[in-house]
């Protein structure tokens, strides 16, 4: 995400922050209430001074832990990079999406284990909020397009994230928030 960060500068201001777990060096995550928390800490530091419209960006973890975040704190939208429907036991973690009212993209992989596209496409049908699919092909939970298909189609991998860019600057126009 520190690359994304740097890329998404392109459309507006960006505050990355990391959870108290990683600054920690802990490999295991808190647990959600947690993370949550500060996830709503960093979004109140990186509210002081600034005006504007607000998106919450997250990958994986860090894109569900938004998504609960803005059942109690209104932010404009939420763009989730390879949001992770089906947890590590395969149980589908969709009740906060289908309780979300916040506009929301998902950047999602074909190959990704932990969001296969019918599962999220059945889960979108049923959600109240705005949203959004921006699909890449053969892309894995990281968005990483295979070596193979980048070849046969004559691109790179940067080529695939200026489309993804181009998918989010999209999606904030569309709800007025560029």
């Amino acid at each position: 995400m520190r690359a994304w960060a740097g890329r998404l500068l392109e459309l507006g201001d960006v505050v990355p922050f990391d959870y108290p777990y990683m600054r920690e060096g802990r490999k295991s995550p808190d647990k959600l209430p947690r993370l949550i928390e500060a996830h709503g800490e960093a979004l109140e530091l990186a509210r002081k001074g600034r005006k504007g419209p607000v998106v919450l960006v997250g990958k994986s973890m860090g894109s569900r832990v938004g998504c609960h975040l803005s059942l109690t704190t209104p932010v404009d939208a939420l763009v989730c990079f390879g949001y992770p429907l089906k947890g590590q036991s395969g149980q589908l973690r969709d009740e906060v999406l289908l309780s979300l009212g916040t506009p929301v993209l998902f950047l999602q992989g074909t190959r990704d284990p932990l969001c296969p596209l019918d599962l999220l496409e059945s889960t979108r049908s049923k959600m109240k909020a705005p949203n959004a699919l921006h699909v890449v092909q053969t892309g894995d939970h990281s968005l990483l397009a295979t070596k193979t298909a980048l070849k046969a189609a004559g691109e790179t991998q940067d080529d695939v994230d200026a489309r993804l860019l181009e998918a989010i600057r999209g999606f904030l126009e569309s709800h007025t928030l560029l």
